[in-house]
């Protein structure tokens, strides 16, 4: 039987795909039922799970938010994800549910206890992707803070991440819970224990106060590409999300698997996810058709206020028929999608914007019948080395084209319809224990190995 392809779906809580077009219900974001059928619809055709995007990030242009971003809805609005989570975990009972919080943002014992809410709420299907920040000019305006230096904010990262490991998986033994009402013990103090952290950007000294759920860390994922996010990716992640051409990812997903094996753990058990656009009809004329119609929908200001929401630089104040300056990739976010376009036959600021009108930062769509958008995707699977996709929505905002039209497809090949069995999203992910792997540093704060 062929190796079932790993399918997780994208949306954050706001516009999304061509939100022009008369089809596309994405502007019904704030709208739980919304989010509630596309759930359902989700679980019922067998995919991994849903992940939702997050930041606080908007454009910024001239030292404020553009009214073009205002205008096109680029990148704004947004609503906040975490709190339609427990909605949806409610009307299913397979479906993973991922969402975003920033090391920036977040402090550690407050990413602890949430997730550590949901991966109770949902029993155990719950997962984190940990992310320094999108939008970050928009970020530390909004906050009233100075903007991190890139590289500092994953060392920022490394450090987050290490003590909510330590509240995860060091705070509560397995049996500590104890409910007893006849002798008066909800949990037992010899099970319960203070974490001290001292690190280099994080103290702590407390407790998590929430009872561990059924995988007690939530699974990990991560989407920097980065040199530093490639080495975070190594060190803690279990899924990685990977937008770029062919050639760099196939570079960027040995990197990260060779900086596992390094730290000791096992690179090829980490799944990459590539960003996947399926534009998919019944003729490949009328998929062909669908795509204009989406790229129609932005202009080339649309593309440069969402460049400058990836990246914090302006395009449309710089000579459109030169490369950028190389200097450009020294900005302080988003600098893979600047690195992209740099070097030898490096495209023109317009061919950049005309790439971004098109494809945002998620690299060419895969156009066509069921059957022709499979194959260009098992390509390049078997050129990069990846795992799955990360499903983009389609121009109506949702899954409807992927689920009806790209699903049967992969079932009739073998590559979907049948996932790994376990009851939390990291066992059929993984195909492993609803517990962190013994290779994974998080591993070494549990009692069990370090403390007893």
């Amino acid at each position: 039987m062929a190796e079932p392809w790993k399918i997780g779906m994208f949306q954050c809580a706001g516009l999304m795909g061509s939100w022009k077009l008369p089809e596309n219900r994405s502007t019904q974001f704030l709208d739980l039922g919304h989010w509630i059928r596309m759930a359902q619809q989700l679980e019922d055709a067998g995919v991994d799970f849903l992940f939702f995007a997050d930041d606080y990030g908007y454009p910024v242009v001239d030292d404020g938010i553009p009214a073009t971003a205002i205008r096109g809805g680029v990148q704004f609005p947004k609503g906040d994800p975490t709190m339609i989570l427990p909605a949806l975990a409610a009307v299913t009972s397979r479906l993973g549910l991922v969402t975003t919080l920033s090391t920036q943002v977040e402090l550690p014992a407050m990413v602890a206890r949430k997730m550590s809410t949901l991966d109770n709420l949902t029993g155990g299907r719950i997962g984190w992707n940990i992310v320094t920040g999108a939008g970050q000019n928009a970020s530390a305006r909004l906050f009233g803070r100075a903007l991190t230096d890139h590289d500092k904010r994953y060392e920022i990262a490394d450090d987050h991440v290490d003590l909510s490991l330590k509240l995860w998986e060091g705070c509560w033994d397995d049996g500590a819970l104890r409910k007893d009402r006849e002798g008066g013990v909800y949990a037992d103090p010899e099970g319960v224990r203070e974490i001290v952290h001292e690190g280099p950007h994080f103290r702590s000294n407390g407790v998590l106060q929430v009872p561990p759920g059924p995988q007690r860390t939530p699974v990990l994922f991560q989407a920097g590409a980065s040199a530093p996010g490639r080495a975070l990716a190594a060190k803690y992640a279990e899924a990685v999300f990977l937008a770029a051409e062919v050639d760099a990812l196939t570079a960027q997903i040995a990197d990260i698997r060779r900086l596992a094996d390094a730290n000791g753990r096992d690179g090829s058990a980490i799944s990459c996810l590539i960003a996947g656009t399926f534009v998919v009809a019944e003729t490949t004329e009328e998929a062909e058709r669908i795509r204009a119609r989406q790229t129609a929908t932005k202009s080339l200001d649309d593309a440069a206020a969402q460049y400058a929401f990836f990246t914090g630089l302006d395009l449309s104040k710089m000579d459109p028929d030169r490369p950028l300056d190389p200097s450009a990739g020294l900005t302080q976010t988003g600098r893979t999608n600047v690195e992209r376009f740099l070097g030898p036959d490096a495209p023109t600021v317009r061919e950049i914007l005309e790439e971004f009108q098109a494809n945002s930062v998620m690299g060419k769509p895969f156009v066509g019948t069921p059957a022709e958008v499979v194959d260009q995707a098992a390509d390049v699977l078997a050129r990069t080395g990846a795992n799955g996709f990360l499903v983009q929505p389609d121009h109506t905002g949702t899954f409807d084209s992927f689920v009806e039209l790209v699903m049967p497809e992969l079932r009739r090949r073998g590559l979907a319809g049948h996932q790994e069995e376990g009851e939390t999203l990291r066992e059929r992910l993984t195909g492993g224990s609803a517990h962190l792997a013994p290779s994974h540093p998080g591993a070494a704060y549990r009692r069990s190995t370090a403390l007893v």
